[in-house]
């Protein structure tokens, strides 16, 4: 039971992406009476993001729900308003345990415009699985052999390749390291990373995934958003109230208020509050820490912000008028048959950023899209082709198709990209865990400010960068939303009804 004097409490939550929609709604169903929204943008859902090409839906941002199943919140919750496919709801589909690489049809295709068989690729995929298989075990065994999952890799690769495909002919041995490089790539894709080199190994395993084949929506990711929203109260949310600063620690008396923090917002609004709960993305965090908070951030908090990773993933949708590739193909690999080395970025970012777009996922099914593919690019190549024109990047990508499949009259309809590094309240697309990072950092990051003292709990955080698990996904970052939406219930609860506050962490 919340004690009468703390639903009176004034929270400010600072964005209307899911964690903070979600941490809302739990105070109000608690029956919390002052919580309040500050979005800086005129829309909700933050990285989640429903356009349109055409006629057709797209995901400019996040795209699948990660294991389907029934520990997967953003699932319950979808199911629960009706917004999936009838097959992504039976339980074959949910048992399904894929470990995070869904089973998908591939074609390859290499720059010398010929298609690859899976004969010549297969031993190239098993072995790359095996090893991301092994990257993830250094987490439990508390040493790590190299400083990041790129070296292993590497050092890895090149032995256990020489040892399985030595009576191999030298053009097969030279296609399947190619190939490896473009599975490198789809890895900074799936971590957000600029290159594998600044990805931890020690905390590569942090990351765990749920049983259930990943699925979308049919008529948009927004769909979940705009049923959460209809939940809400009329009035809670402010649209175009970028935060400039958070005032906590302040003491009784001084200042306008008598309550421990002020949200101060660009317009010169000052809002007095109890608890403000802050959902910005990581990479808006590393960027604005220093005039966002005061006082700031203490020292072990800034070094976690700091030692963690955000990166850049971008999609670029390519529509045709009629599909190139297999019926049922699902996801297709460009290999680049100069990259024998196993390389995950390029030399040239300006002249060669194109390389670094592994491939292309085929958005299925072709009644609900059409025929679109959509292309994955992260790290610096990725930024870099964000400041190119669309006419630009259009180029680049039909010269690319040409090139690979050999066919020189091949033109999209049209193509669109996302820009998630110059979106300036994200500031790049999700988390991942950097060289040097531990399980403590995420809890560093999900400490509130004060924890302990006479008014704690000033300053709470949440949003996919906190969980200690599902970093990087919708359904983390709506656990951490209803996890400070408990911190808070359990804090003014009456004694014996609830955990105490020292335990949510």
């Amino acid at each position: 039971m919340v004690l009468s004097h703390g639903l009176d409490s004034h929270i400010v939550i600072v964005g209307c992406g899911i964690s903070g929609i979600g941490a809302a709604l739990k105070l109000t169903k608690h029956g919390f009476r002052n919580v309040r929204i500050l979005e800086a943008t005129g829309r909700t859902g933050g990285r989640i993001k429903t356009g349109k090409m055409g006629n057709n839906i797209i995901e400019i941002g996040a795209n699948w729900i990660h294991g389907p199943s029934e520990a997967n919140p953003v699932f319950c919750l979808s199911r629960q308003y009706g917004l999936l496919d009838p097959e992504s709801l039976t339980p074959e589909n949910q048992n399904l345990d894929i470990g995070g690489h869904p089973p998908w049809v591939p074609s390859w295709f290499s720059s010398s415009g010929r298609k690859l068989t899976a004969e010549q690729m297969g031993p190239a995929v098993e072995l790359f699985g095996e090893l991301l298989e092994e990257c993830s075990q250094f987490s439990d065994k508390g040493s790590e052999p190299y400083s990041s999952v790129g070296e292993f890799l590497r050092a890895e690769v090149r032995q256990r390749a020489a040892e399985r495909w030595r009576g191999d002919s030298a053009s097969c041995h030279s296609i399947r390291m190619s190939l490896l490089s473009t599975l490198l790539k789809v890895e900074c894709c799936v971590n957000g990373t600029h290159t594998l080199d600044a990805l931890g190994l020690g905390a590569f395993g942090l990351y765990k995934t749920l049983p259930g084949l990943d699925c979308t929506f049919p008529r948009g990711y927004e769909g979940l958003i705009d049923s959460l929203m209809k939940e809400l109260r009329p009035g809670m949310v402010a649209y175009r109230r970028p935060v400039s600063r958070v005032h906590w620690q302040r003491e009784p008396g001084k200042g306008e208020t008598e309550r421990p923090v002020t949200v101060e917002c660009e317009d010169g609004e000052r809002i007095p509050a109890d608890h403000v709960i802050v959902t910005v993305p990581l990479g808006y965090l590393k960027k604005h820490h220093g005039t966002l908070f005061s006082p700031p951030l203490p020292l072990h908090k800034l070094h976690s912000v700091q030692r963690m990773g955000f990166g850049t993933n971008n999609k670029i949708f390519v529509e045709f008028d009629n599909p190139w590739w297999d019926e049922d193909c699902e996801v297709i690999y460009l290999v680049w048959e100069d990259e024998t080395d196993l390389v995950d970025q390029v030399s040239d970012v300006e002249r060669l950023w194109i390389k670094k777009l592994f491939g292309f996922t085929v958005l299925k099914p072709t009644k609900r899209y059409g025929h679109v593919l959509c292309g994955w690019i992260a790290g610096h190549e990725s930024e870099f082709m964000e400041t190119l024109s669309e006419q630009d990047v259009t180029h680049a990508i039909t010269n690319l198709i040409r090139r690979f499949t050999g066919n020189p009259i091949i033109t999209p309809r049209r193509v669109l990209r996302s820009q998630w590094f110059h979106d300036p309240w994200t500031c790049g697309s999700y988390t991942h865990t950097g060289t040097g990072t531990s399980r403590q950092d995420i809890h560093n990051l999900a400490e509130p400010l004060p924890l302990w003292g006479e008014k704690p709990l000033q300053v709470l955080f949440a949003g996919e960068a906190t969980h200690p698990s599902f970093f990087s996904t919708v359904h983390g970052a709506l656990l951490t939303g209803w996890r400070e939406a408990d911190r808070l219930i359990s804090h003014y609860s009456a004694p014996g009804t609830s955990q105490p506050t020292k335990s949510k962490l």
